[in-house]
């Protein structure tokens, strides 16, 4: 799930400061448990792909 993310990131899909969709829905999608779309979702925050705001949700973080 995280290597579709990243690509949709890449692609454009997802432009940067856009809003990810969440782990419910992500977990819906891909048809994967909810703590599976959190782990990937974090991966993505580590390597710097995402940020989450607390009680906002999860964006694409901005190009540097």
């Amino acid at each position: 799930m995280a290597e579709v993310i990243s690509q949709r990131i890449a692609d454009g899909t997802y432009p940067p400061g856009s809003r990810v969709p969440g782990i419910v829905e992500l977990s819906a999608e891909f048809g994967i448990a909810a703590s599976t779309a959190q782990k990937a979702l974090a991966h993505l925050r580590d390597t710097g792909k995402v940020r989450t705001e607390l009680g906002l949700g999860t964006f694409v973080a901005d190009s540097k």
